[in-house]
């Protein structure tokens, strides 16, 4: 029995007493009035009628009984369990549990007892099981570990945080999460380790930003302070209240005497660049040079272009440095570079060859960091003596992802749109409604406009029924004929066919852009002001959102078509609140919502934490408390020192952090 408990993670007595349950079987009898559609329900009533038994193949059978349970009569429907029929007896009182389908006014059936036979417990765990292990087994050994070892659990937990939230001792949660009578012993229990759990991986959290910060002073930039607020007065519009506190946050590190680590969030077109063009400005009045990576060639030019515009009348010299520049223009580069002549370098992964070489680097940022790996902003934070560091994205991460994935930076978010911008108008449209579609699209096109089409497959699959981008780009290639240029676009090509096509719709050499999801971050062509994606349901909401935003940048109205036949209600909600909101952090919690922390960045996100009892949606309170009680431990003396804390501190010795060691 060792080996297939250890095939399910139990190795230890403490192991066994946090395998918790899963979920719970209700067994209490309730008034079907009060029964909700679809919900798991347990009755008891008379059986009215001769059972009805059906075979359909060899194996599969469907048992029917009419049951009167209170005043009503219902249908109790079981599969392939046709044995149940000898235990039948008209007039007799059965109970049975399963799903209620409200509208049939039917129970598909699980479960059924007999007269004396009928469940005496209640309220029942239900835990995961593999191998030889059965839930009876697993239950006897749980409750044989308590008998034996139940007085030796220890709390880890400071009296004063027990009474602050009016938590049960850990001895009697574990003992209620096994042993309930019923929801509220549940609920009690669980309140408590949804506080632990939390708790405890926000300490690591925090103790990993203090090392961090501990471990590696950084440089404080002393900027100077009213050539920086002329610089502000000076740019073409004035700040939004969010640009001028994220601003403000953003200098305040750059001052400290530790390295900046923030995270910038802001939605597409909520002005991001400029606050980098800011602390751009205020590192170089320091004395210091900056870079920005970014992902993309396009989106490196697009940069180099607004930040020379912004910056270059303070006499501040940017560059542009891409695989494209080559030999004797990107040695000058180089020269200029080592010199400090150059104040800002602006481009793609080319920054971080081994050649590339800062004189006095203070700034380093990185625009849609997700796209970069850990060890490529390694590489690019080492070309300068610790220099303060700052990610921004323009994918819209819910507050309570951000404490958790991110916890062990400082995040800033700017929730304020810029005045005058105008609101993406978004409608959805079925499949049979595309040739109404397309003719408001040519309508655009034909005041000399530019259009997007997003298909989520490259070419046909068996798999799926979804739309595809080279099957598209045929159709509307003969639907426009020679009135417009279709370009294909997809993640097969090769950079350089990537930005010849990309450049030819920046130029409006080609009307409509056909693609794959891979126009989704940065691109900034201000005169396309039409977007259409197919099959719209098969993708998530903060995805749409950052598609949504390739339209929407010029002066012009722009639109949104969503077009999509949502087999399910979780599909259709999606297109509803598409149609009903442009606010990306409003998107980004019903997204988590809808998908569930694991989905959210479009796969299973490998530093996303797992819990064995906590949920990072519904729980978010409760990990907000644990966030900042943990932020206040780590930064007191007492936390490491006194014994009331002991315990706490051997949870962090165990996982490595107090020695200094990364977290997986």
């Amino acid at each position: 029995m060792g080996a297939a408990l250890a095939d399910m993670n139990i190795h230890s007595i403490q192991d066994l007493f946090e395998y918790f349950p899963y979920r719970y079987e209700d067994f209490r009898l309730r008034d079907l009035a009060e029964v909700k559609h679809e919900e798991r329900v347990t009755v008891e009533g008379v059986i009215h009628g001769e059972p009805s038994l059906m075979y359909h193949g060899r194996k599969k059978s469907r048992l029917t009984v009419r049951l009167l349970v209170d005043r009503y009569l219902i249908k109790v429907v079981f599969f392939n369990q046709p044995y149940l029929k000898q235990k039948m007896t008209v007039n007799e009182t059965i109970t049975v549990t399963g799903k209620w389908d409200q509208h049939r006014q039917t129970i598909t059936a699980n479960q059924m007892s007999v007269g004396e036979n009928q469940k005496k417990q209640e309220f029942e765990p239900v835990y995961a099981i593999k191998g030889k292990v059965t839930v009876k087994g697993l239950r006897k050994h749980i409750h044989n570990a308590f008998a034996q070892f139940g007085s030796q659990i220890t709390e880890i937990l400071p009296e004063e945080l027990l009474q602050r939230y009016r938590l049960m001792n850990r001895r009697d949660a574990l003992k209620l999460m096994h042993f309930p009578q019923g929801a509220e012993d549940v609920k009690q229990a669980r309140r408590r380790f949804v506080y632990e759990e939390f708790l405890l991986f926000q300490l690591k959290m925090q103790a990993l930003r203090k090392f961090e910060r501990e471990q590696s002073p950084g440089i404080a930039q002393s900027y100077q302070t009213t050539a920086v607020q002329e610089f502000i007065k000076g740019l073409p519009f004035p700040l939004t209240n969010a640009q001028q506190r994220v601003v403000n946050e953003v200098l305040s590190d750059m001052n400290s005497s530790y390295r900046m680590n923030r995270l910038l969030q802001g939605d597409v077109g909520s002005g991001k660049t400029v606050v980098a063009a800011i602390t751009l400005y205020a590192s170089i009045t320091a004395g210091y040079q900056g870079a920005l990576m970014v992902p993309t060639e396009i989106l490196a030019e697009q940069h180099a272009e607004s930040l020379t515009a912004l910056l270059s009348p303070f006499g501040i010299e940017c560059r542009l440095l891409t695989s494209s520049v080559k030999g004797k223009k990107r040695r000058e580069i180089l020269g200029e570079l080592a010199d400090g002549n150059i104040d800002v370098l602006i481009g793609t992964h080319a920054l971080i060859q081994d050649d590339v070489s800062f004189k006095n680097l203070g700034l380093v940022i990185t625009d849609e960091q997700h796209r970069f790996g850990v060890e490529q902003r390694r590489v690019l934070r080492e070309k300068g003596e610790s220099p303060d560091v700052l990610f921004m994205t323009a994918t819209p991460i819910p507050r309570t992802l951000a404490i958790t994935v991110f916890g062990e930076m400082d995040v800033s978010v700017i929730d304020e749109m810029p005045a005058g911008r105008k609101t993406i108008e978004t409608y959805w449209a079925k499949h049979d409604m595309l040739d109404r579609v397309l003719g408001f699209m040519e309508k655009e096109l034909a005041q000399g406009r530019q259009a997007y089409v997003i298909c989520p497959l490259i070419e046909e699959s068996d798999k799926l029924d979804v739309q595809n981008a080279i099957d598209v780009h045929h159709t509307l290639s003969v639907y426009f004929g020679s009135r417009y240029k279709v370009g294909l676009m997809h993640g097969r090509l090769n950079s350089a066919e990537k930005d010849a096509i990309m450049q030819e719709f920046t130029e409006n050499k080609s009307q409509v852009l056909v693609s794959t999801t891979v126009v989704e971050v940065g691109v900034n062509v201000p005169n396309a002001t039409f977007m259409l994606i197919y099959d719209a349901e098969r993708f998530g909401l903060s995805q749409l959102h950052q598609l949504r935003g390739r339209v929407g940048r010029g002066e012009f109205q722009s639109y949104c078509i969503l077009l999509a036949d949502p087999k399910n209600e979780v599909g259709k909600e999606r297109m509803r609140i598409m149609t009903e909101t442009n606010d990306g952090f409003e998107l980004s919690e019903k997204d988590l919502e809808l998908r569930g922390p694991g989905d959210f960045f479009g796969k299973k996100q490998s530093g996303m934490p797992e819990f064995r009892v906590a949920d990072m949606v519904h729980d978010y309170r409760a990990l907000e408390t644990a966030r900042n009680d943990a932020a206040v431990m780590v930064q007191s003396t007492a936390f490491w020192q006194s014994e009331k804390y002991r315990s706490l501190r051997q949870t962090l010795e165990a996982s490595g952090v107090l020695a200094g060691e990364k977290l997986d």
